[in-house]
C-alpha cells in the first residue's frame, strides 16, 4: 500500500512539471505568482457613554458586574448593558417601517455579505447639512465608471458627516434630547425620489449611510425608509471611515446582533479590499 502512495505523488509530480506554460519553457523561467493583499476596514463606531442616538432613544448604559481577583485566585469581570436597537452603527430592519418587513433575524446573509459600491456625495454634503442624495448622484456614479450599479450590490453613501462623530451639536444638529429636538435634527440623506430610483430601476440588496438615518434630519414621513424597507431593503446607519474605501471594487461583512423579532440591532460592519500584487 506505502508504494501505491509513492508511486502515486510521484505520477502527481510529473503532471505538474509537464504542464508549466510554453512560455515558461522557453524562458526557463518562472513567471511571478499573484499575492492577493486583503485590507479590512472597520465601518463601525465604538458603544459607550459617547455614543449617538435617536433623540427620543434610550441611550448606552454599561453596568460592572464583577471586576477583580475572585476568592478562589483567578481574574474575573463582566458587564451588563442596555441600549435601544437603533443607536450607534446599527441596522434597520425593513419591519421598522414595513408591516409585513422581514425582522434582524430573518434577514437572509445575502443582503448582508457581498460586493459594494462608495456613492461619495461630501463635497456637497458637507456644505449643506439638509443635503439630499439624488438619482444623479447615482447615474454620475455610473458615468464615471461606465457600468451600472451591479444586481446585487450593497450601496454606501459618504456625507462624511462621521468626522462630526460623536458630537452631537455637529453631528445630529442639536444636542438637545425629547420629542422637541427631532425638529432641531440637521444632517444628509436619501432622496425619496433616489430611493424610489434605486428599488425600480437597480437590484440592490442594502444600503448603508454615514448619517445617524437613511432619512435627511428634517424628514417627517421618512419616506426613504419606507421605500426601501417595504422592498426588504436594509439600511446601515451611523457608518464609519467610508473615506478609506474605493469607490467600488470591495466587499462588506455587516452583521448583526441576532435579535429574534426585532426591527433594528447593534451592527459590526467590515469592508474587505482585495490588492494583487506581483510576486517573483
Amino acid at each position: 500500500m506505502k508504494t501505491l502512495v509513492v508511486y502515486f505523488l510521484l505520477f502527481l509530480t510529473l503532471i505538474a512539471c509537464n504542464n508549466k506554460p510554453a512560455s515558461e519553457e522557453k524562458s526557463g523561467k518562472t513567471a511571478p505568482s499573484k499575492n492577493v493583499h486583503r485590507t479590512i476596514i472597520d465601518l463601525s463606531h465604538t458603544y459607550s457613554d459617547k455614543t449617538v442616538y435617536w433623540v427620543t432613544s434610550q441611550e448606552f448604559k454599561l453596568d460592572t458586574v464583577f471586576k477583580g481577583q475572585t476568592d478562589k485566585g483567578y481574574f474575573y469581570s463582566a458587564n451588563n448593558f442596555c441600549t435601544a436597537e437603533h443607536g450607534g452603527t446599527h441596522i434597520d430592519a425593513p419591519i421598522h417601517f414595513a408591516k409585513n418587513g422581514q425582522t434582524v433575524d430573518e434577514i437572509p446573509l445575502e443582503k448582508l455579505i457581498g460586493p459594494a459600491v462608495k456613492i461619495d456625495v461630501s463635497s456637497k454634503a458637507l456644505d449643506n447639512p439638509d443635503y439630499l442624495v439624488s438619482i444623479e448622484d447615482f447615474t454620475n456614479w455610473e458615468k464615471d465608471h461606465g457600468t451600472k450599479i451591479p444586481d446585487g450590490s450593497i450601496v454606501l453613501l459618504q456625507t462624511g458627516f462621521s468626522k462630526y462623530y460623536p458630537d452631537k451639536l455637529k453631528y445630529l444638529g442639536t444636542d438637545q434630547r425629547g420629542e422637541h429636538a427631532v425638529k432641531l435634527l440637521h444632517f444628509p440623506g436619501l432622496s425619496p425620489e433616489a430611493a424610489t430610483w434605486l428599488v425600480s430601476k437597480r437590484s440592490i440588496h442594502s444600503i448603508g449611510i454615514d448619517t445617524p438615518s437613511i432619512d435627511y434630519g428634517q424628514s417627517e414621513y421618512f419616506k426613504s425608509h419606507v421605500i426601501l424597507l417595504e422592498q426588504n431593503i436594509p439600511a446601515f446607519e451611523n457608518l464609519n471611515n467610508l473615506e478609506k474605501l474605493p469607490l467600488k471594487d470591495f466587499e462588506i461583512i455587516a452583521l448583526p446582533m441576532k435579535i429574534e423579532g426585532g426591527t433594528g440591532a447593534p451592527l459590526r460592519i467590515i469592508a474587505m479590499i482585495n490588492e494583487t500584487q506581483n510576486k517573483t
